[in-house]
């Protein structure tokens, strides 16, 4: 077998090699140099709409708070001849989010005139964001004003206006009108404030709001212009008006120097007006099913107008009026009478509603007779056994029975007589006062505090002595010899009377079985 040959070395990169790769490193580099962005890479953009480009053009830089975050990668003019046109921007991540709401405004690098670039406001954190390739529309746009602009607004007229009212703001602002104006710069924050607040309320709380409001300012505005000769005599009113302002010039200084306090006076008195109004806008919602629902009341209610109005005729109510007119001043000064009156009775009422009716719910504690109810209850007990005592159609008629007899005990008195009583005396309830209680007829009785009916009872009186005790023979002689002058007394008067063939008296002890016999003893005499 042959020896195989050796093997070759590997040769180096060629020259040609190196300067392909060589001037593929350049393109590259100087593709970044320029386009400072990776190939093959997508990246968010959006559009916006303008009224007019200006000189914005590819490359233009795009914004945000004076930093650059973005770049305009195309101008399409919407046609020939049109300065409006859509604007393509590329944006950086830095740049992001922006919001629906966002606003982009066409700004110069030199005053006036120059480069322009493009100022962008991302918007409010509360919108929602925009999608990539979203569009900004040409009402959230704006562009400078250009120089030529300015100069073709400034003609001869228009300068004319502006010299005028230049003369004008300084005849104003001449003598106390500076002053003046220098006064009002303390209010002029809150009014800016107040200004801003109103400001935002005139673009409504929906969309379209204030496009519709413009809508129909039109249509005012059409309306005024189809009336010319009405416009013309506002106008010349209004021409009076002002002058009878001017001639009281003086007036109107003192009112607007007074302005101050009266909105200082105002706004506190607007404020509480503010805070009412949402519980008057709740009542207006309550009451407003009753307000659709009075027509039909209302036409249900006119019959009874009718009758009403038929009522009060001559020969109805107005005759009866008329006849009772007499009587109204004596109604009236019975009125004025009866106040004393009533004074006395609300004073009796309140006595009775405070103190008696309490009083009178009471119970009297007592040991020895236990009540049996209130106070009210026991005093009418009292008029029931008086009036069992009454009865009318037993034979003794209407008149009280008395059963007089002699005691079986005799307490001695300090009068030197003797008070005597079936049962010994266990004690006093309650017991005597040691003062009569003053009485106050200038202190009202509802005012004044019940009576206590918690007593301490007295003991029983000294000296109680059994009558079967006292009968000696001096107090039994003592006892006959009244006994005989009674019964001499008692024949006495009943010869007086002429009584003599219907009673008797009789010194004898009666017996019970002979009550039913004591008829038959009416001629007896002793």
């Amino acid at each position: 077998m042959s020896e195989r040959s050796p093997r070759r070395r590997r040769r180096g990169l060629g020259a040609f090699g190196a300067g392909l790769i060589s001037l593929f490193v350049i393109v590259i580099a100087v593709y970044f140099g320029f386009t400072k962005s990776i190939p093959f890479q997508h990246h968010f953009s959006i559009h916006a709409a303008f009224k007019t480009a200006n000189n914005i053009k590819k490359g233009s830089p795009v914004r945000i708070a004076g930093v650059n975050v973005g770049k305009v990668t195309g101008v399409h003019f919407l046609g020939h001849g049109q300065s409006a046109a859509v604007v393509d921007m590329r944006i950086d991540d830095t740049g992001l989010p922006i919001h629906t709401d966002a606003t982009l405004k066409v700004r110069p690098r030199i005053f006036l005139e120059g480069n322009f670039f493009l100022d962008l406001s991302p918007g409010s954190p509360s919108a929602p964001v925009i999608k990539d390739g979203g569009m900004v529309p040409v009402n959230q746009t704006s562009a400078p004003v250009q120089l030529d602009q300015l100069l073709s607004v400034l003609q001869t007229s228009t300068r004319t206006d502006l010299q005028t009212l230049l003369h004008e703001l300084s005849i104003g602002f001449g003598g106390e009108g500076g002053l003046g104006f220098n006064r009002s710069l303390q209010y002029q924050g809150t009014a800016n404030r107040t200004g801003a607040i109103v400001s935002d309320a005139s673009l409504g709380t929906a969309q379209h709001d204030l496009s519709n409001y413009i809508k129909n300012s039109g249509a005012t505005a059409a309306a005024l212009d189809r009336s010319p000769a009405a416009l013309k005599s506002l106008i010349t009113d209004f021409n009076t008006t002002a002058r009878a302002l001017a001639v009281q010039d003086t007036n109107l200084s003192a009112a607007i120097h007074d302005l101050p306090q009266t909105l200082r006076a105002g706004l506190p008195a607007l404020a509480a007006l503010n805070r009412a109004f949402p519980p008057l806008r709740r009542f207006i919602h309550d009451i407003r099913p009753g307000t659709r629902n009075s027509v039909p009341a209302l036409d249900a209610s006119i019959p009874l107008a009718h009758q009403i109005r038929l009522l009060v005729q001559p020969a109805e109510l107005r005759g009866l009026v008329a006849d009772l007119r007499p009587t109204v001043p004596s109604l009236l000064a019975l009125n004025q009478a009866s106040v004393p009156l009533f004074q006395q009775t609300r004073l009796a009422s309140s006595c009775q509603n405070n103190v008696i009716l309490p009083w009178s719910n009471q119970s009297i504690p007592d040991a020895q007779f236990t009540p049996q109810g209130p106070i009210y209850q026991e005093q009418l007990k009292a008029l029931v056994g008086t009036g069992g005592d009454s009865r009318e159609f037993d034979a003794n008629g209407i008149w009280f029975r008395v059963l007089i007899g002699a005691g079986n005990f005799a307490t001695p008195q300090s009068t030197g007589g003797f008070l005597l009583s079936n049962l010994p005396i266990a004690g006093a309830n309650p017991p005597p006062p040691h003062e009569k209680p003053p009485y106050r007829p200038d202190v009202p009785c509802e005012t004044q505090h019940g009576p206590n009916l918690n007593t301490i009872p007295l003991g029983p009186p000294p000296g109680q002595t059994p009558v079967n005790q006292l009968k000696t023979p001096a107090a039994q002689a003592r006892s006959a010899k009244l006994e005989t002058s009674a019964i001499n007394w008692l024949k006495g008067q009943i010869r007086q009377d002429g009584l003599s063939k219907d009673l008797g008296v009789s010194s004898q002890e009666v017996t019970p079985g002979e009550i039913p016999h004591l008829k038959s003893l009416g001629r007896l005499s002793r």
